[in-house]
């Protein structure tokens, strides 16, 4: 059976890599919950390369209905052939198009399926996967004929919870909501992506970035990519270190709303001296 101990581009607890593993063993979902910018998308990824398998991805959107990730029946295509093309119009298959599970069910060798953001779709959209997802199989209507999975893919599924998924589906699943990251969390996950990165620049960003996340006004807190690129955008920039706690440069990159924005501005507490960046 194929283990999954993270990977060099991926920093993983013990609860989460427990949480894939055993998802691997059982053939079933796993679900994955947490703040936006926790590394939920990026694990599939790394699932993928760790394993040595392909990666096929599914951005769910507002619009996106079940059917889109089994097949389309490209029927203005059969129609422009008949009328214009050569050849036999009669072979249905031809114009059916797979979708990203089809690609996944139909693939010879196991892939890594990430369904992402599943709860951007309509409340349905779960309930209509309930088939396809436990028996790894979906019927075509036009040809007549059932497609099944050669190798049943490791299924990542996100949520960035802004809808209630329905029972039926969370039972076929394996939960893991992944948790913010503390101190020394972070500075593992920074350290896979700054190897070199200064000391006393680290510290002082560390700690501004805690302090923010700990006012209670700030309605989207920044997360660990936004930690990430603020890193990035100090290291390149130079900026002196003082001004790191004291003027919180770059804060655009941190807070994406002006009201919070506003309201850190106004807040001074634990030592800072808060200026505008200009």
């Amino acid at each position: 059976m194929n283990t999954f101990k993270g990977s060099k581009d991926y920093v993983v607890s013990d609860e989460l890599m427990h949480a894939v593993n055993v998802s691997i063993a059982l053939q079933k979902p796993l679900l994955i919950k947490g703040e936006p910018g926790t590394g939920k998308t990026m694990l599939a990824q790394s699932i993928a390369d760790a394993l040595s398998k392909k990666l096929i991805v599914w951005n769910i959107k507002s619009t996106t209905k079940a059917q889109d990730g089994l097949y389309l029946y490209d029927t203005v295509q059969r129609l422009y052939d008949s009328q214009f093309g050569e050849g036999d119009v009669s072979d249905i298959g031809k114009y059916i198009k797979l979708g990203k599970l089809g690609e996944a069910f139909t693939s010879e060798d196991q892939v890594v399926l990430l369904i992402d953001e599943i709860d951007k779709a309509d409340l349905e959209f779960p309930n209509d996967l309930l088939w396809e997802l436990d028996k790894m199989e979906f019927y075509v209507n036009e040809t007549k004929e059932t497609i099944k999975t050669q190798k049943r893919p490791i299924v990542i599924i996100t949520s960035n919870a802004e809808k209630e998924l329905p029972d039926a589906f969370l039972r076929r699943c394996i939960f893991h909501y992944i948790e913010f990251p503390d101190a020394e969390r972070m500075k593992e996950i920074i350290a896979v992506h700054f190897a070199d990165i200064e000391k006393n620049l680290l510290a002082q960003s560390m700690e501004t970035f805690y302090w923010i996340r700990g006012l209670k006004d700030i309605q989207k807190k920044p997360s660990t990519s936004e930690l990430l690129d603020w890193l990035q955008a100090l290291v390149f920039s130079g900026i002196p270190l003082a001004k790191i706690k004291e003027e919180i440069p770059f804060v655009g990159v941190l807070l994406k709303k002006n009201q919070d924005i506003e309201a850190m501005f106004e807040i001074k507490e634990k030592g800072f001296t808060v200026k505008r960046w200009i």
